[in-house]
């Protein structure tokens, strides 16, 4: 399982990685792609995102009828979540839209949930900074118009409030990852199991007819 503590939050230390392009891509998935790792984030609610959350904004884009994948797009500004539009298979089964639902649903809950963490985490992130140059009696932007900065150990203050003050709101939202991600498990199982059985009782029929 990969763990993503923090990578999700924009401006919090990480490696940095190699761009990607700006342009929706196919990827065949097995797994419950919809679903990111838990991380320690925090999350007012586990079943309805913060009331100043906004309905995530979906792209236009839509696969061409004869497309067997799912599609991957770059990250979300605000989330920092790649959107994925879901492959709508031929002859979608009840249970295969009812998985497919509940991953869609489950990828707007976690966008508008890290929307909403990064939104709270650059403003804080701002303010403390504003209030640590005000105590030094040191402006915003240095002779050279340059913005200041702290240093690490500084910073590293108040990530260390950031995520204290939001610890319940991270257990809240690990459980409901956990709680969505078995379900889904659970259903790609009995999605799988299906599929396989039609396939053999259409044989044996065209067997029988042959």
């Amino acid at each position: 399982m990969i763990h993503c503590p923090l990578s999700t939050i924009k401006g919090f230390p990480k490696q940095a990685g190699r761009e990607t392009d700006r342009s929706l891509r196919p990827c065949y998935t097995h797994v419950p792609v919809s679903l990111r790792s838990p991380c320690r984030g925090h999350r007012q609610s586990t079943s309805q995102p913060p009331k100043h959350a906004k309905r995530p904004e979906r792209s236009g884009f839509s696969p061409t009828a004869t497309s067997k994948y799912d599609w991957i797009g770059p990250p979300d500004r605000l989330s920092n979540l790649r959107p994925i539009i879901y492959h709508i298979p031929e002859n979608e089964t009840p249970l295969e839209r009812e998985l497919r639902h509940l991953r869609q649903e489950t990828e707007d809950w976690n966008h508008e949930f890290w929307t909403n963490q990064n939104l709270s985490f650059s403003k804080e992130k701002e303010e403390y900074i504003q209030l640590q140059l005000t105590a030094k009696g040191l402006s915003e932007r240095d002779d050279d118009g340059r913005k200041r900065t702290l240093s690490s150990e500084e910073m590293a203050v108040f990530y260390k409030h950031f995520l204290d003050k939001n610890i319940k709101r991270h257990s809240s939202y690990n459980r409901e990852w956990y709680r969505r991600n078995f379900t889904i498990t659970l259903l790609m199982a009995r999605v799988a199991l299906h599929n396989t059985w039609r396939t053999l009782t259409g044989r044996r029929k065209k067997g029988k007819t042959t």
